[in-house]
């Protein structure tokens, strides 16, 4: 089964402490940017609205606005910091006077209230030759169980490219996640909840997408080899080293196992909130006669944490940040599932990855 699974009832009881319910402000969710989300935004009636891009976008933001302005008649100020997904939408005092924000890249998290009226846009791609791309995954001889993962840019292909795959004889699924997911077969690099529930009963995923942040999370997540397939340059890549990747957390871990001095990250972000978490992995640290303080922040730099009295820092923010950015740091970094391998509370094997519920 999925490789991030707690080993034990105790230790899924300490770790898995669920957001509250959602609730705050409404949302709208569009595919692209276009007549329905201005119509919509003009009658609102909103004077001022944040505007927020993923960095993909940014050469393009003051051409967004300017279209949004002509559009709506609103003022619309545009967030500068880096945005990673919809776990760090605008906030009030972010943009102050902002009445709403508008979202582009990305879908809403189900269970994260949000602080303002915010319009979702998807930007759905609907680049990609369902037929042309099976033939592909075929010659190179995929296995015969896949399961399908996809970012939500290209979750639009994901029905098609199935057909497209089970006319070459191959079973093919793509499941529900939990409630952090809005739609079946997404991917979000904090969650990959719906491929862990299909790890059991196939033999290789196929992540369609772009870039390597959500194959390479994916492959963390669940012990299948995983592909990624680009559909707009119809390009299949090699399947990811897995092992290779464990292997490097694995000694990371060991290397903290006599380690006495943590730091545990807090962020300030709703979408990536876990203080809770962080209160009892305090006490688990405690309990193995350990000192861990918590440090709570919104926008993390690496030269926040330089000079701290501290061997290793934990981070209950985004789980990406240890394992994609911990060269960054002054000290290592890792996730809460890791420290509890390194306090020994669990093994080693199999690897867990850090799943937001």
């Amino acid at each position: 089964m999925a490789g991030s699974r707690w080993a034990s009832d105790a230790a899924a009881g300490l770790l898995d402490l669920r957001p509250a319910a959602p609730g705050g402000a409404p949302f709208w969710s569009y595919r692209t940017l276009g007549p329905e989300l201005f119509r919509d935004l003009r009658d609102a009636a909103y004077r001022k609205i944040a505007l927020q891009v993923p960095a993909g976008l940014t050469r393009n933001v003051q051409a967004l606005a300017a279209q949004l302005r002509r559009e709506t008649g609103a003022d619309v100020a545009v967030v500068a910091r880096a945005c990673f997904g919809a776990c760090d939408v605008p906030s009030p005092d972010e943009v102050p006077g902002a009445q709403a924000s508008v979202v582009l890249g990305h879908a809403r998290i189900p269970n994260v209230a949000l602080p303002l009226p915010t319009y979702f846009v998807e930007m759905r791609e609907p680049g990609g030759d369902a037929a042309k791309l099976a033939a592909i995954v075929d010659r190179a001889g995929l296995p015969e169980r896949l399961a399908l993962v996809a970012s939500v840019q290209h979750l639009d292909l994901v029905g098609p490219l199935a057909e497209a795959l089970r006319a070459t004889g191959r079973t093919v699924r793509y499941d529900e996640g939990d409630r952090r997911l809005a739609y079946a077969a997404q991917a979000l690099g904090c969650n990959y909840s719906g491929a862990e529930r299909a790890a059991g009963d196939v033999d290789a995923f196929l992540f369609v997408g772009t870039g390597r942040f959500h194959p390479l999370g994916l492959a963390l997540a669940v012990d299948r080899p995983v592909h990624a397939l680009d559909p707009l340059q119809a390009l299949l890549e090699p399947p990811i080293d897995r092992g290779a990747l464990v292997r490097r957390r694995q000694l990371l871990v060991a290397s903290l196992r006599d380690a006495t001095r943590f730091a545990i990250l807090v962020s300030s972000f709703a979408g990536q909130h876990r203080g809770g978490m962080a209160q009892a992995l305090r006490s688990r640290a405690i309990a193995h006669g350990r000192s861990a303080e918590i440090l709570v922040f919104g926008r993390l730099d690496p030269s926040d944490l330089v000079g701290r009295d501290v061997e290793a820092y934990v981070s209950t923010a985004c789980p990406r940040i240890a394992l994609d950015d911990g060269g960054l740091y002054p000290r290592p970094v890792i996730t809460p599932p890791e420290l509890l391998m390194a306090l020994g509370e669990l093994p080693i094997e199999p690897y867990r990855f850090d799943t937001f519920r």
